[in-house]
């Protein structure tokens, strides 16, 4: 990580904004830029710790999604449940088997579907890496647990208003 900066640039591009004349989205915009930076810090911090075991937090999510399937899953479900491109499920499936943690076969009810299964070394990678990230990365987020709760209602109101998933809030 970077020198910490002098002064919070989120701050002065809010005022540059409200001196531009674009005042009545100068915070919103701050709220948006927050957002994606607090993304980049908890992304960072998370490929910093999953490094050593050469998986980004992408392959990590797989392989924590495949290792809580109860059976072998679709590619093109992985790539719904990861909400990623199948492009991005295809090349993460391609390194992770190729690394011996996952296994690809295809479906013997349809030869064009693609099955993923984590495989017991994927098993134990996960269970070794989560325990790192669980110690040191969600136990210490930098978040009050009061703040973890209300940034979780918020985030999951605003993720099913803009379509990401279809249960009711409640």
């Amino acid at each position: 990580m970077s020198a910490a900066l002098p002064k919070d640039p989120i701050a002065s591009a809010q005022a540059n904004w409200e001196k531009s004349g674009w005042g009545e989205v100068s915070e919103p915009m701050a709220t948006v830029t927050s957002i994606v930076r607090a993304n980049q810090i908890l992304t960072g911090r998370a490929e910093a710790l999953l490094r050593p075991f050469d998986l980004t937090f992408a392959r990590y999510e797989m392989l924590m999604v495949l290792r809580f399937a109860r059976r072998p899953m679709a590619m093109s479900k992985a790539s719904r449940v990861l909400q990623v491109h199948p492009t991005s499920v295809t090349a993460a499936a391609e390194r992770l088997e190729r690394d011996g943690l996952i296994t690809k076969t295809p479906s013997p009810d349809d030869a064009r579907t693609v099955l993923l299964a984590i495989t017991e070394a994927g098993r134990e990678l996960s269970e070794e890496t989560t325990q790192i990230l669980n110690r040191e990365l969600f136990a210490q987020t930098g978040f009050t647990q009061r703040e973890i709760t209300t940034l979780n209602r918020i985030l999951r109101k605003f993720r099913q208003k803009n379509g990401d998933f279809a249960e009711p809030l409640g």
